[in-house]
């Protein structure tokens, strides 16, 4: 059974560099999808109050016979909830419908800057993981000036900024502050929401490694140093994207793949979205 290595955050804690993601699965079928991918391997599972399966998610982890510390939980606060005092109460929301103590990463999901109040929601999380409730903090959907802005005035670096990342979108200048400042990256739509994988770059590169183009993706994530999430509610696909630790991106493939960039997003850009 594959298990994806870990790398370390800034905080000296680690993380699985594959994890499960659940957006747009819902409640009632998140819990079957969830269970497949820990009986396969993963042992990292994304969520968030907004996707409105936090409740099914937990179900998962309890009825997966793991100890919960062997299950690495992410989870983050959606931007209504944006504010010191609206931040814990809806911190308190996902750990009940999730029904566990703590989660392993706590995430704001974007920074809203035309209408959130992302810095005291930053406080409200840094408060949380002074609690022990959140044992890593991090931030989702952040460019350079959110990341500056609440260091400068908290002193406190996320641990992780999880963002859109593929080969359309390489995010190569967002990906290099971040490792000067010592944040890991993790990529949303890592296969820019299946939109890529028909892409004849990658269907070459995928042939020659006998991968599916998927595989190829998600290769090219580890070996950037991503912590990647890629989604499926198919077994079948859930098991392949993880069976990606037996091949190896030659420097001619990843010089290939970086030549598709084009800066499409398939989601909204952080700067204009509220």
């Amino acid at each position: 059974m594959p298990t994806a290595p870990s790398l370390t955050m800034n905080d000296g804690k680690t993380i699985p560099q594959i994890g499960f993601g659940v957006w747009q699965i819902p409640d009632d079928e998140v819990t079957a999808a969830t269970l497949t991918a820990l009986e396969v391997g993963y042992r990292h599972v994304d969520t968030a109050a907004v996707y409105e399966n936090e409740r099914g998610v937990g179900e998962a982890i309890a009825r997966s016979g793991l100890e919960r510390d062997e299950i690495f939980l992410t989870t983050k606060v959606w931007n209504t909830d944006h504010g010191y005092d609206q931040t814990l109460r809806a911190f308190d929301k996902s750990l009940a419908l999730l029904g566990v103590d703590e989660v392993d990463l706590y995430l704001v999901h974007w920074p809203a800057p035309v209408t959130g109040d992302y810095l005291s929601t930053w406080r409200a999380v840094i408060a949380l993981h002074a609690a022990g409730r959140a044992r890593s903090i991090g931030v989702s959907n952040f460019h350079e000036q959110h990341l500056t802005h609440i260091i400068d005035e908290t002193g406190v670096v996320p641990v992780l900024d999880q963002i859109e990342l593929h080969p359309w979108l390489p995010q190569a200048q967002l990906r290099g502050k971040a490792a000067e400042l010592g944040i890991l990256i993790e990529a949303w739509s890592p296969l820019a929401s299946g939109e890529l994988i028909s892409n004849p770059v990658l269907a070459a590169v995928a042939a020659e490694h006998a991968k599916s183009p998927a595989q190829v993706m998600i290769r090219w994530h580890l070996q950037l140093g991503n912590v990647v999430l890629p989604k499926s509610v198919t077994p079948a696909r859930i098991r392949e994207n993880i069976d990606v630790f037996d091949f190896a991106l030659t420097p001619a493939n990843m010089s290939a793949m970086a030549a598709i960039e084009n800066g499409h997003r398939t989601g909204p850009n952080p700067q204009e979205f509220m």
